[in-house]
C-alpha cells in the first residue's frame, strides 16, 4: 500500500491549534475527501486534541503529520522508490506541504494522524469525571473513542503519538452518545 505523507511544523503556541485544525482541513479537502463527511470532523477533532497535548503540556514545538493510505494515484513513481512514512508503512510519497502534492485521491482509509513533540514523557489520559461541563481532562479518552487504534512511541528525543481514522468514522458528536459518568469510573 502507498501512503501520501504531509506534514505542518507547529510551534509551542496554544493558537497554532487553530491553524493545525484549517491546515488539516485543507489536506483533507485537497485529497477528495468531503469536509462534511464524518471523517473529516473526526481527523479535524482528533489533530485538535493532539495538537494541544503536545503543544500546552509539553511547551516545545511538534510536527503534524497526516498519512493518507492510497489507491493507485498520479505522481507514484512506478517503482515505488519514496520515503518510508513515520508510521512504518513500507512505501509512501512524502509531498512537501504546498509544493508538488497530488490533489486526487483514489482512495482513503485509514487514515493515520501523528504527532511528534520533544518530550519524552508518556501522554496520560485525565478524567474529567461526570462534570460534563469541564473543559479539560477528555482529549485522550475522545481519541480513545473516536479511533481505531491509538498510541505512543519514544522517537529520537521525544515522542509520537499516533491514531488511525477508518473512512466510516463515528459521528464527531460523541458528547451526545456518551455516558461520562461511567467513564470516570
Amino acid at each position: 500500500m502507498q501512503v501520501l505523507q504531509v506534514q505542518l511544523a507547529v510551534q509551542a503556541d496554544p493558537a497554532e491549534v487553530g491553524r493545525a485544525r484549517r491546515w488539516v482541513r485543507s489536506r483533507l479537502l485537497n485529497h477528495g475527501v468531503d469536509p462534511d463527511a464524518p471523517i473529516a470532523e473526526t481527523v479535524v477533532l482528533v489533530v485538535s486534541e493532539l495538537v494541544t497535548n503536545a503543544v500546552v503540556h509539553t511547551g516545545c514545538p511538534a510536527v503534524l503529520r497526516l498519512c493518507f493510505p492510497l489507491g493507485d494515484f498520479p505522481g507514484v513513481p512506478p517503482d515505488g522508490s519514496s520515503a518510508v512514512c513515520a508510521s512504518g508503512s513500507p512505501a509512501s510519497v512524502t509531498a512537501a506541504t504546498g509544493v508538488g502534492e497530488v490533489r486526487e485521491a483514489a482512495t482513503v482509509g485509514p487514515l493515520r494522524v501523528e504527532v511528534a513533540d520533544a518530550s519524552r514523557i508518556a501522554p496520560a489520559p485525565r478524567h474529567a469525571g461526570a462534570d460534563v461541563d469541564a473543559t479539560n481532562g477528555r482529549g485522550l479518552e475522545l481519541v480513545e473513542l473516536l479511533c481505531d487504534r491509538w498510541g505512543w512511541y519514544p522517537d529520537g528525543s521525544g515522542k509520537r503519538v499516533w491514531c488511525e481514522i477508518s473512512p466510516d468514522a463515528r459521528p464527531v458528536d460523541p458528547l451526545a452518545t456518551v455516558d461520562w459518568a461511567a467513564l470516570a469510573q
